[in-house]
Order: structure tokens, then sequence, then C-alpha cells
């Protein structure tokens, strides 16, 4: 099974569409829905569920259409398309009662019925998003785990990390030059771990070793011998324990904001405690909340030089891709990660690059990391963000270090 973004998507000549109707824009490449020049907040999931009402504004969409394209085929009960449905329609100043923007097709679906203009020119993509392929396999436990497929060449895997969902990376501006400018020159594949994006929300299991066990069942899937393998953040760990367990297979390890000691782990002082137990509280508490102020904290470690268009950004991919009570799990499965005996056992050449100024992780666990693997090399890079945005001078240099790296 595969699945894309429920959005217009590029058209042939790399232009986005615009869709106007009775005053109001919806724009997919802002993922904005607007009124005059005001912006309507919706959630992420009633702007996919509106957004592909408009986009087939000449036909009824089923119901199975909506669950497949916005929750990815995973299974949610109709309640969960009722609110947003009444979501949408509350956006537009609409209900249930008028329907005159969504009218609903008893029993079957819904139809968007308000006259809808197309511009497609008004929003120029220079760099469109990748082709891809996403499809599923499962692990041992049954959990469903959603891998994507990206460009040609030699293959690339990236170990999973936090906070990301096949179908909307490519149009995030979070991840999305990462998924184009690694699949330019290599076959790029990447996976949501267990509790996130399209993968199942609803696993069991959530520890360290089910994240190395689903990376294997990934590899295995798509039947790869050898291949050089990529871990960002949290990923950069499981990237260095599979490395470790499967010398034969991984020909290079390429680590970024990587860090072999998890918070809990690396502690020393009553501050470094209080700052992880605020990372819990403020996904228990604001995770789910429409008000970003909350999540915002995130985007300030994860972001510090983002612009505010990057921090919109990475508040939408932090609701979309997982949920609160998932977020507390995977923060505090990641505080307790120890790989540095699995770094002393890998053996191809590595390349650990970290930004100089991260405010996430400090360089001096990049630091701590390179000194453990004994072949590694040290990249620092003039930035302060945990996740390199486009268009900074340290994105650059890292895709310039990695395409050095594995070519050389």
């Amino acid at each position: 099974m595969s699945s894309s973004p429920p959005d217009a998507g590029p058209t042939a000549d790399g232009t986005r569409r615009v869709w106007s109707f009775a005053g109001f824009v919806l724009d997919t490449a802002r993922y904005e829905l607007r009124r005059g020049t005001a912006v309507i907040r919706v959630e992420p999931q009633v702007f996919d569920v509106l957004t592909l009402l408009v986009r087939h504004h000449d036909r009824f969409v089923a119901k199975e259409e909506l669950f497949d394209s916005v929750w990815g085929g995973r299974f949610v009960g109709e309640a969960a398309l009722t609110s947003r449905i009444k979501a949408a329609r509350r956006a537009l100043g609409d209900d249930g009662e008028s329907q005159r923007f969504i009218r609903t097709v008893r029993g079957r679906g819904y139809q968007f019925v308000a006259t809808v203009d197309v511009d497609e020119t008004a929003v120029p993509d220079p760099s469109p998003a990748p082709r891809q392929h996403i499809a599923f396999c499962r692990a041992a436990d049954g959990v469903r785990l959603a891998y994507g497929v990206a460009g040609e060449g030699p293959p690339l895997v990236r170990a999973a990390n936090w906070m990301t969902h096949l179908g909307y990376d490519i149009e995030s501006p979070v991840w999305r030059h990462w998924v184009r400018d690694l699949a330019a020159h290599h076959t790029f594949i990447r996976y949501d771990e267990r509790g996130c994006g399209l993968s199942d929300w609803e696993a069991g299991d959530f520890t360290f070793d089910d994240w190395v066990d689903d990376l294997e069942t990934v590899v295995e899937a798509l039947g790869l011998d050898s291949f050089p393998l990529l871990g960002v953040s949290q990923g950069g760990a499981v990237a260095v324990a599979y490395a470790a367990r499967h010398p034969g297979r991984v020909t290079h390890l390429v680590l970024c904001g990587a860090y072999a000691r998890g918070r809990a782990v690396r502690a020393t002082s009553d501050e470094e405690n209080r700052a992880a137990a605020l990372d819990l509280d403020l996904a228990r508490v604001g995770w789910g909340r429409d008000d970003p102020a909350f999540r915002q904290v995130f985007a300030a470690q994860f972001l510090p030089d983002g612009s505010r268009a990057d921090w919109e950004a990475f508040d939408h991919l932090q609701r979309r891709t997982t949920s609160a009570d998932n977020a507390v799990r995977f923060l505090e499965e990641f505080a307790r990660i120890d790989v540095r005996d699995d770094a002393g056992a890998v053996a191809c050449p590595t390349l650990v690059l970290h930004s100089r100024d991260d405010h996430r992780v400090p360089v001096r666990y990049g630091e701590e990391l390179a000194a453990l693997i004994p072949r590694s090399r040290l990249v620092e890079l003039a930035s302060s963000n945990h996740l390199l945005v486009e268009g900074e001078p340290a994105w650059q240099v890292f895709c310039d270090e990695v395409e050095a790296f594995l070519s050389g």
C-alpha cells in the first residue's frame, strides 16, 4: 500500500496550485487557509481533509479515501473524521445544516460544493519535491512500519528519528531539503519510527532495542546487502548500534547532531535534570493544544536560527507526526540512550557532523561520540540549529561533506 500527501502537489512545470473560493484562499505551498490577509488557523488534519475535498470539488470524496489519504490507512474511528469535517466547516463559517461549502453525501462521504478557482502560477516552486514510493512492512511484534524510497543511484539509508512523516516531509520546510538533496545522487531510503508519521502510533513496546530492530526490518524488506547509513539526532544512536551489530553491511556511517548518551545518562547537575523534566511536562501539557506556545519551546531548541516560517513549519510537524502520549514516551526513552559500548565497536569509516552552537545537543556530545568511534572524523558546522535549515551556509557544507565522504 502506498500513500501521498493530500495536497495539490507540484504540477508538471514546477508550480503549485492555490485554490480560491468565496473570498477564501487555500495555499498548500504555505500550508495556510486565508480570508483576505487573515490566516485562519486549523489543525493539520483539518487542513488535509479540506485540501482533499477542495482538490476534488468536481466529485464526492468517499470516507475510505479520506481515511487513506489523511490518516495513511491507519485505523481511526469515524468520529475522528466527523470532528475534522465539523472543524473545517467551522473555519469556513459553515455548519452541518446549511452545508454551503461541504455537503454530506449520506453514508458515503463528502463533497465540496462552492465554486473553486485554481491558480497554477501564483506560487512558483523552483525545487519541486522528488517522487517517492511509500510502502509498509511489519516488525516482528506486528507493528506496521512505513518506509519511503526517493531518487536514483547507490543506496543511502537514514535511521528513523523523531518527528518525521513520510508523506508530509517532502513538503515540509523542516525536512524537504534533506529529502531533495540527499535523493539527488542516491536512492534515499527513510522510514517513520513506530509511534510516528505513517507507522503505527499504537505500538506496545517503545524501547531503544525496538528501534534498532525496526531498522533491521526495513533493511530486510528492501533486500539491501550493504549500504551507507545516516543517523540524525537520536537516530544517530540507532545507526551506531546497528553498525556495531552488522559490521559487514554498513559501508559508511554519517552522524549529524547525534549523541552517545541521553539526557538522563549524561546529567551531572540538578539543572540538567530539571531541563529534562521540563521537556516531559511541556509534551504532556502542550502537545495537543491549539496554542503553539508550549511547542515553540522545542522549536527554539531545534531551530534557534530559523525564521518565523521555520518555527511555524516545525509546529505543524510536531502536531501531525505523533500524539502527546507518544511524544512523552519518545522523550523518556531518548533520555535513557547509551551506546558508548556500541560506538567503540563500529568498524566502518564514520563522519560526525555537529552544529558548533547546537542548542538541543551541545557540540561536546558530538565530540564525545567522535572520540568513541575508532575510524571517525568530526566536522563542526557554523550553525546554532540542531536540524539544519535550507538556505543557511552550514547546510551546503553538510551536503558537500557527505557527498565527498560517500564518494571517497
